[in-house]
């Protein structure tokens, strides 16, 4: 249950602010229909989220279930860092602080972590849902599947309100999409530390522009 509570897109930390440059692909015409937001979607997730999020959580899951405050604050930076624009970094750092504020108004945050919290100031989203997920006691792998998960869900909904989607075409491309996952998760926690990257210029020139779109719905 508390994997289902961390995962549910009613957790107040934001996430529904956010397209990841989605909506300007939608402005543009790159994602238009069912077909077009399935392949956007998939392809992020595969060929940004697996090599880098994905992977830096893993690590960050692992380190908080170790207790190791050093290993967390590096990948904690190490994500921080890999922010290629200014929209995607304060993403993550606003709901970080959201998740971890959170956190502690759950009880979730023991010394440890709560110190560990504040040596990341500011935390990213990864390293704040590594210690909220070690604090309700959830497993590396089941919390590493919760969260990418919530991101597809979250990025299905965002291509629901933007192209738009209908409700069952959002709910098919959740089923072909989920599908994916667990293979991403798996994929997640084998790349080498040498080999994680967020190398991804398209998805990064998509994130640029969308600072500068003149309407938009979502903050990145």
């Amino acid at each position: 249950m508390r994997l289902l509570q961390l995962a549910s897109p009613a957790l107040p930390i934001g996430a529904y602010s956010y397209s990841q440059g989605l909506e300007w692909a939608v402005t543009t015409g790159a994602v238009c229909d069912e077909r077009s937001a399935a392949e956007w979607v998939g392809d992020v997730l595969e060929l940004v989220v697996v090599p880098g999020e994905a992977a830096v959580l893993w690590r960050l899951l692992i380190a908080a279930q170790q207790g190791d405050g050093q290993q967390l604050h590096e990948w904690n930076e190490w994500f921080r860092a890999s922010r290629e624009t200014a929209e995607l970094r304060a993403e993550t750092e606003q709901m970080g602080v959201s998740l971890v504020g959170l956190a502690g108004e759950l009880g979730l945050l023991d010394e440890a972590r709560r110190a560990a919290a504040k040596a990341m100031v500011p935390v990213t989203l990864p390293a704040a849902y590594a210690l909220a997920s070690q604090g309700f006691g959830i497993p590396p792998d089941a919390a590493l599947l919760a969260y990418l998960w919530a991101w597809l869900e979250n990025q299905v909904l965002a291509a629901m309100k933007t192209v738009p989607l209908g409700q069952v075409a959002g709910q098919r491309t959740l089923a072909e999409l989920g599908a994916r996952i667990p293979r991403a998760a798996e994929c997640a926690q084998s790349i080498h530390d040498n080999d994680l990257n967020t190398f991804a210029p398209g998805f990064a020139i998509a994130s640029c522009l969308h600072e500068m779109q003149y309407s938009r719905l979502f903050r990145s």
